[in-house]
């Protein structure tokens, strides 16, 4: 304790160094990710109607994830994206126990948001929760070997393959995978519904990961043009 106190008197030894471009960089990446991932849990309650059915709203936030986990899988290897998908994990449970807490909290007569309307916003369901860590976790560590195995065997080449390659078969198991956890064993909901709603949800992230390919590649070429960051090295499995 008394090291720490003089330490806090006199000035570090070591003061803490500049952020570099590749720190920045990852810092940026990591908070976006963290964004998309908890705002599309929180707004994944709402659906909108398409031709093929409705659709929650939280597809629209939910590909982002996918293309970030690749540019950073890409360039920060696989422990760096292991580790975002470690803080993604656990940002997203700590807004579910913020939620959880608010919600059980005793609403004043003059809140802006009576107890039922915030409940039924905010307060969520812990099987829904439990279904979406491990869909996501599954799916995430799932896309980061693909893309590895996938860059690995190209040499580095191909951006489009290992990009895509690893968002399709990834998100088809973490469709699956969370629509079996919340809907089995509800009466209403068979399993040829739940088949027939994973079957929809999954063509609609395949057309989403196409159409975001030209997003990978333009972000692609600015870190490595703009901000002179190389891709790690495809004999790199740290």
């Amino acid at each position: 304790m008394k090291s720490v106190l003089t330490s806090l008197k006199d000035g570090h030894a070591d003061p803490p160094r500049g952020l570099g471009v590749e720190q920045k960089l990852f810092v940026v990446l990591a908070a976006i990710f963290v964004t998309c991932l908890v705002l599309g849990d929180v707004t994944g309650g709402k659906a909108f109607a398409t031709s093929v059915g409705p659709v929650s709203v939280g597809m629209i936030l939910f590909p982002v994830t996918f293309l970030l986990t690749d540019v950073i899988n890409d360039f920060y290897g696989k422990r760096g994206a292991r580790f975002v998908t470690g803080v993604g994990a656990a940002m997203a449970t700590l807004a579910y126990v913020a939620l959880v807490i608010t919600t059980a909290l005793p609403t004043d007569v003059d809140s802006y948001f009576k107890a039922d309307e915030y409940a039924k916003i905010f307060g969520g369901s812990s099987k829904l929760f439990i279904a979406s860590i491990i869909a996501y976790v599954i799916g995430q560590l799932l896309d980061i070997q693909i893309f590895l195995f996938w860059k690995r065997l190209t040499r580095g080449k191909h951006l489009w393959l290992r990009a895509t390659g690893s968002t399709l078969i990834s998100q088809l198991v973490d469709t699956a995978v969370i629509n079996s956890i919340f809907w089995a064993g509800v009466a209403e909901q068979g399993w040829p519904w739940i088949g027939a709603k994973i079957v929809r949800e999954y063509l609609i992230k395949v057309v989403v990961a196409v159409a975001l390919t030209p997003v990978v590649y333009a972000i692609h070429g600015v870190v490595i043009r703009r901000l002179k960051i190389e891709p790690a090295p495809h004999t790199d499995d740290s």
